[in-house]
């Protein structure tokens, strides 16, 4: 004769299947979440970067500006935003040199591993770089 199984037996084994999907459910839940905000921190980063080359090339473009100037500005909102191992670089390398129409270009880099929240293990060996053109004053 079978025995019905109990009432607590057939509690436990739901508990068991319920510890077993979130065993398998979790692990995927929790990279898709790192995921997501690994992408956003490296949006945010990217319009930082493109803030600064525009305010850099902003100042570099007003006449009597200077090298240090526009290195300076551009610094002063990376630091400000905690970005760090950045590269800023500008042709000509000395505004100062420009005459009324020349171009002007700020390029700014930043690593985004060095940039990162949770490691950066999507983005590894990559950085992000904007520049800006502009016409001298």
């Amino acid at each position: 004769m079978l025995r019905r199984p109990s009432r607590s037996s057939r509690h436990q084994r739901r508990q068991g299947v319920a510890v077993v999907e979130l065993a398998v459910c979790l692990p995927v839940l929790v990279l898709i979440l790192l995921a997501t905000i690994e992408a956003c921190v490296m949006l945010q980063l990217q319009q930082n970067v493109a803030i600064t080359a525009y305010e850099g090339t902003r100042i570099g473009i007003l006449p009597g500006s200077n090298a240090s100037a526009v290195q300076l500005q551009c610094e002063m909102l990376l630091d400000d935003r905690n970005i760090t191992n950045y590269t800023i670089t500008m042709d000509p390398p000395d505004p100062a040199t420009l005459n009324e129409g020349d171009l002007f270009t700020v390029t700014v880099e930043a690593d985004c591993v060095a940039n990162s929240v949770v490691g950066a293990a999507f983005f590894e060996n990559k950085t992000i770089s904007e520049s800006v053109v502009m016409k001298a004053e």
